[in-house]
């Protein structure tokens, strides 16, 4: 069992479901969403993001590879009715793409979970349509204390610029980014606490 099948029941808390309004409200701001577009959500977790989106955009995909949060999601999904929102088992670093295209992808606090960048993003870019656009939102480059020192596999956030050229190398256009938020987090035993600035990255598929 995996740490994140660990923690998905007490994945929902007040901090980070404010951090999902607050990303979620730096996409609305930058892309003109619609019912008509749909959507694809990776390490969607227990949907938090989606949640939040889901009234302004069509059909959402959720793909994780966690089972404990696609149990928790699938409870959600079904005590609010949401049959627009259809969650999937999916390691896109293994797994076959889906055969689907979609308009909009986007996901929150997970690309810094996979050690290839540059593939996550050419996966993320064969599954876009033509127009549609990619949202990721992470943590900006810090020194390693957000996940601690000896968490391995892991990036260190990432740098904006860096970040930028492997979006561009990969296809993308109009990229820019935005700071959509930022976390306090308890650092070590003593209580010590950091801020960690997370990121909004927007690009768009010619």
């Amino acid at each position: 069992m995996s740490r994140f099948d660990e923690e998905a029941k007490d994945w929902d808390t007040p901090e980070s479901q404010e951090r999902a309004e607050n990303i979620a409200d730096a996409i609305k701001a930058h892309i003109p969403l619609s019912k008509e577009m749909s959507a694809f959500e990776y390490g969607c977790g227990t949907g938090q993001l989606s949640f939040e989106l889901r009234d302004e955009i069509g059909s959402i995909t959720l793909a994780d590879s966690s089972t404990g949060m696609l149990d928790v999601l699938r409870d959600k999904i079904k005590a609010e009715s949401a049959e627009d929102m259809n969650p999937v088992k999916l390691d896109l670093t293994k797994d076959p793409l889906p055969s689907e295209q979609f308009d909009l992808v986007y996901t929150m606090m997970t690309l810094h979970h996979i050690p290839e960048t540059q593939l996550i993003l050419n996966q993320f870019y064969e599954l876009l349509n033509p127009g549609g656009y990619l949202c990721v939102a992470d943590l900006d480059k810090e020194d390693g204390s957000f996940h601690g020192h000896d968490v391995d596999n892991v990036h260190k956030g990432f740098d904006r610029e860096d970040l930028a050229r492997l979006v561009e190398k990969q296809g993308f256009t109009d990229i820019s980014f935005k700071t959509a938020y930022r976390m306090e987090k308890e650092i070590n035993e003593q209580g010590e606490t950091k801020t960690f600035p997370v990121f909004l990255m927007v690009a768009q598929k010619e």
